[in-house]
């Protein structure tokens, strides 16, 4: 008797200095254009693997998640020697770290509960942190950037912080977390979400150490908040700085 196919996720991490993205790109390379030709070549049938999420250009993750559907019993019954071929094919700065088998109706994107975004800022220059933190080293008074992270808590809409002209149905985010903390010479803004609009992390960051830095206050946060303006609110940081740290997915979708 033939099987159909399976779904199976993907728990994978990856640097996004060298991509464009994790979304396939014509005029670039992507996260996902290295996953699908790998697992095509090792699969031996055409894959089109869909990803828990759109990171931008240059945004790391430390943990994502894909899932793909395929028929190649054979190979994918020995998870762990799946895992360890298919790292073979790929580049040194994307690494597939676990194959879980889930839910015929199981989504990367949609089943997520929760996503989590970190965005490091590093205090003093170090080489070895350039593609991976934001060297900033102006004087921020962490206690009125934590206000405001709490004062983010008390929002739903964040239009004020997503990139213009997406294709999303509401710009409403239910935020569960959001606090700054510092790790040695790192800044470190962690921030937990239901979903996340285009750009809407490092818009925040940028407008949270305008805080910090005394040129707003919280009451004008509100009010950025309340406008539904981008250009109000400020800059959008360097995606050098941003990583995908984790994401929340209901157990019975795990098999």
């Amino acid at each position: 008797m033939t099987l159909g196919p399976q779904r199976f996720f993907l728990h994978l991490s990856y640097s996004g200095k060298n991509y464009k993205g994790w979304q396939y790109q014509k005029n670039g390379n992507s996260v996902q254009s290295e996953l699908n030709h790998a697992l095509s070549i090792l699969l031996k049938e055409s894959i089109n693997i869909v990803g828990c999420g759109r990171t931008d250009s240059g945004v790391h993750a430390e943990n994502f998640y894909a899932h793909f559907d395929s028929a190649n019993e054979s190979l994918l019954s020995h998870r762990i020697e799946f895992v360890r071929r298919i790292n073979n094919f790929l580049p040194s700065d994307i690494s597939i770290l676990r194959l879980l088998p889930v839910t015929a109706d199981a989504n990367a994107r949609f089943s997520a509960i929760s996503r989590t975004y970190e965005y490091r800022i590093s205090r003093y220059k170090n080489p070895f942190l350039e593609d991976f933190s934001f060297y900033m080293k102006d004087d921020l008074d962490i206690e009125m950037m934590n206000e405001g992270a709490q004062l983010l808590m008390n929002n739903n809409d964040f239009t004020s912080f997503s990139k213009l002209h997406t294709q999303v149905a509401t710009n409403n985010c239910k935020i569960y977390h959001a606090k700054w903390e510092e790790k040695d010479h790192l800044l470190i803004f962690n921030i937990t979400a239901d979903r996340f609009l285009r750009n809407m992390v490092r818009a925040i960051v940028g407008t949270l150490l305008e805080l910090g830095r005394n040129k707003i206050g919280l009451s004008d946060l509100q009010t950025i908040i309340e406008s539904k303006n981008r250009s109000k609110a400020g800059m959008s940081m360097p995606a050098k700085g941003l990583f995908l740290v984790n994401i929340e997915y209901p157990d019975p979708i795990f098999i």
